[in-house]
């Protein structure tokens, strides 16, 4: 299976795409403000005390205090809050992690009341991003991800991941990073590095390493609480850091700095693979480029089609999300349970879809049509586990019940992505008048004539609707042409899918908006 990674990168946000043999699979957007992203890390503080709850509320900054449950600490609290005392205590000397007093485990069936106090600093990492009205879920476990391995302050065990099933393999890697780690690090080796080299991993835990050092720097300078400590990486290498392997054809990116911070990336990873990472230069907005709109376009909403009219209807609650299969008008199959069966794995293929690209998590009930056999049931559970094989959040999946129904927990770590595909008109403003559609090239005109005579821009480009872009570069003599002519050869128009019919936008030469539109337009 080859697939490509699509980056856009916007002003407001940072849109990432994962294709999959040129189909959308996974779909992320973060705004360029965005500060609170699974990962990072922060000095806070302790806001109130939940004992009911055996629970804190953190403040690190967000509009609603962290939750910090008293299970989240980790056996490793007391030894990190110690560390943490003498940091903060002495701001000219330098403590090393290796040289700390390792101290006793947390007790599992320990009070918070009696472990922190209300207006303590405490550093924690985010483990779930706020999610509707809930604020960030936090643990004080830390620990720092790389491609290879995963390093865990205080801890000092090597453990191995079990999908790696080699009884040698993995005893070289436990003895291996045994031999290499700091004192008072604990190791987590990760399912990629089966079969590296020891220079491949010792770079890697030193990279690690030195994170924490720059964490423990910015605690120990901290002027004002909250202070983030740690930041994870950019959305886009961290999708790479979890994605990357040989699969991966092409990494496209449409900005120049992006562009450099993933092609680092790759040249440490995978310093053979760096060829992949390419600049975007084309014309075209990069998601229209490859598809990617229009398929955004049909896969969100409440309703997807994927196969011969079936269809799934898709609801989403504070609680759960509810699918519903319906095989619409088809009717290939004259016989019912072949035809029920048929709807119903079509169904599993998109569902596994669809869980990926929106992000889907917590629990999913799904109404598939009704078998009657259970070899066929059983034939549905099987296809459901297969496909969700490729889904990298922890999920659970329960055999078909006795109503038809399937339950699918999955991990939720981020809210679940929900694009709107409904347009709003953006001519009339929600009046419900416009000025008449034949005179809608004018009016780009009089825009023009302003960019040109009145701001003296002389290089732009105007973005509109394609059915709007063949209209105006249709015939030899063209609008386009004659307003080159008429204006000079700096305008460019620019076919843009994402846009409404009549909905246009004028770009600079830096490719920023010049904000060209006036509600009057709709009068």
């Amino acid at each position: 299976m080859t697939s490509e990674l699509v980056v856009d990168v916007k002003p407001q946000e940072v849109s990432i795409a994962l294709l999959e043999e040129g189909s959308l699979v996974e779909l992320q957007k973060e705004g360029s403000n965005t500060a609170f992203a699974v990962g990072n890390m922060y000095l806070g503080r302790v806001r109130k005390l939940m004992p009911g709850l055996n629970a804190c509320f953190v403040d690190v900054g967000f509009e609603k205090d962290a939750f910090l449950h008293y299970q989240d600490l980790g056996p490793q609290f007391n030894s990190l809050n110690k560390f943490l005392r003498q940091t903060i205590s002495d701001k000219k000397k330098t403590y090393s992690i290796t040289k700390a007093s390792i101290m006793p485990d947390l007790e599992k069936g320990g009070s918070v009341a009696t472990t922190l106090q209300q207006g303590q600093e405490v550093v924690v990492q985010i483990v779930k991003e706020p999610i509707n009205t809930k604020g960030p879920r936090l643990t004080s476990e830390l620990s720092f991800a790389g491609r290879y391995l995963v390093l865990i302050p205080f801890n000092d065990k090597v453990n191995v991941s079990s999908k790696i099933k080699s009884a040698a393999e993995r005893a070289r890697l436990k003895q291996l990073l045994m031999s290499i780690k700091p004192k008072n690090f604990g190791v987590i080796v990760r399912t990629v590095a089966e079969g590296k080299r020891v220079a491949e991993l010792d770079s890697e835990l030193k990279v690690l390493v030195k994170r924490w050092e720059d964490a423990m720097t910015k605690v120990q300078m901290a002027a004002k609480l909250p202070t983030l400590i740690y930041e994870e990486t950019s959305r886009a290498v961290g999708m790479l850091r979890d994605l990357f392997n040989p699969s991966f054809e092409h990494i496209y990116v449409n900005d120049e700095a992006e562009f450099n911070e993933i092609k680092d990336y790759v040249s440490i990873i995978a310093p053979d693979r760096a060829g992949i990472v390419k600049l975007y230069k084309g014309e075209l907005p990069i998601f229209d480029n490859f598809a990617i709109t229009k398929q955004i376009k049909s896969l969100f909403g409440r309703t997807i089609s994927y196969k011969n009219g079936a269809y799934l209807i898709i609801e989403h609650t504070e609680a759960l999300h509810v699918v519903d299969v319906n095989s619409g008008n088809r009717s290939k199959k004259t016989n019912q349970e072949d035809n029920a069966l048929e709807v119903n794995l079509g169904a599993a293929d998109e569902l596994a879809r669809q869980l990926r690209l929106r992000d889907m998590g917590g629990i999913i009930v799904v109404d598939f049509i009704d078998m009657s056999v259970a070899e066929d049931r059983q034939k549905l559970y099987e296809r459901m586990c297969e496909n969700m094989k490729k889904d990298r959040a922890r999920h659970n999946i329960l055999p078909l019940s006795k109503f038809g129904l399937m339950q699918i927990t999955r991990q939720r770590v981020r809210p679940a992505m929900d694009v709107d595909t409904s347009e709003e008109c953006p001519t009339c403003f929600g009046t419900g008048k416009i000025k008449s559609s034949i005179l809608f090239t004018d009016q780009l005109e009089s825009k023009i004539d302003y960019l040109v005579t009145k701001l003296k821009i002389k290089k732009f480009s105007l973005h509109v609707h394609p059915y709007v872009a063949a209209y105006i570069n249709q015939g030899l003599i063209s609008l386009k042409r004659q307003w080159q002519m008429k204006y000079g050869f700096g305008i460019r128009v620019i076919p843009n899918q994402s846009y409404a019919f009549l909905q246009y936008a004028f770009f600079g030469a830096d490719k920023q908006e010049i904000d060209m539109k006036e509600k009057t337009d709709a009068k």
